[in-house]
């Protein structure tokens, strides 16, 4: 019997994927990324923006030669922004950013319903919205709110989901959808990680079925699901623990002849 190659990229979601949500990784996971990247490319997909990637992820790794951190692809609000390295740098490499009309719209309904349903806190840790160029987000609890008060505010999902109906009957031309535990995230239609791995199978040159994607959220009303739906390979992980498990096991499928 022939055994299943492995893949030659891996792709990751990365709060309650490859970290607690909004926390930067444990050491552990630094030294399975880098083992990880020493074998093959890896890619950190999310909807977050690029100064989480760096807080989480980027600033947590270990030190590595410049060959081993150019395999690896930054792909923040789901794939609408792409950063690679290069000469020593994280470099953006494309944003597709939405219009200021596009932008005001989706601010004004996410206040204006937030407020309308009771969801928008007084006091709260950080901005309540954000907008991240290519993407605008809504934290019930802000941005830096910790892991504990976000599980707690929504545990069943009805809050999100009842936002996201409201805000997405205002905007029929753009993308709404759940994003984090306490978050709602606003796009150009069609924008979803399945968007985002498309875009990697360009950027790359690796078909999508050769990857691998690995993500906590792969249910079908999870934000990982369109990844599943593309057709590519999925890893269902609970948590960054379970991640790192998985990782392990996959290093030694790599031979000696990998990138």
């Amino acid at each position: 019997m022939t055994a299943t190659p492995a893949p030659r990229l891996v792709a990751f979601d990365l709060d309650d994927t490859l970290a607690a949500s909004k926390s930067p990784i444990d050491p552990r996971m630094g030294e399975l990324l880098v083992g990880l990247l020493e074998v093959a490319p890896v890619c950190i997909i999310s909807g977050g923006q690029i100064g989480q990637f760096r807080a989480q992820v980027l600033e947590r790794l270990p030190v590595a030669p410049e060959a081993v951190l150019e395999r690896l692809h930054l792909m923040p609000t789901c794939g609408t922004q792409y950063y690679h390295r290069a000469d020593g740098e994280w470099q953006l490499v494309y944003a597709e950013n939405l219009s200021d009309d596009e932008k005001a719209r989706a601010l004004d309904a996410l206040e204006t319903e937030a407020k309308a349903l009771g969801f928008w806190a007084d006091e709260t840790w950080g901005p309540i919205l954000e907008d991240r160029g290519s993407q605008i987000t809504f934290s019930a609890l802000g941005q830096a709110a910790p892991v504990a008060a976000k599980s707690q505010w929504d545990p069943t999902g009805q809050k999100k989901g009842a936002l996201r109906e409201r805000v997405a009957a205002l905007l029929p031309d753009l993308e709404v959808r759940s994003g984090g535990s306490t978050s709602i995230d606003i796009t150009r239609r069609g924008i979803d990680k399945a968007y985002g791995m498309k875009k990697l199978a360009e950027v790359t040159g690796i078909p999508l079925d050769d990857m691998l994607f690995v993500g906590d959220r792969l249910d079908p009303d999870g934000n990982d699901y369109p990844v599943k739906a593309l057709g590519v390979d999925t890893q269902a992980v609970e948590g960054w623990e379970d991640t790192a498990a998985y990782i392990e096991a996959l290093i030694p499928q790599y031979g000696l002849d990998a990138v």
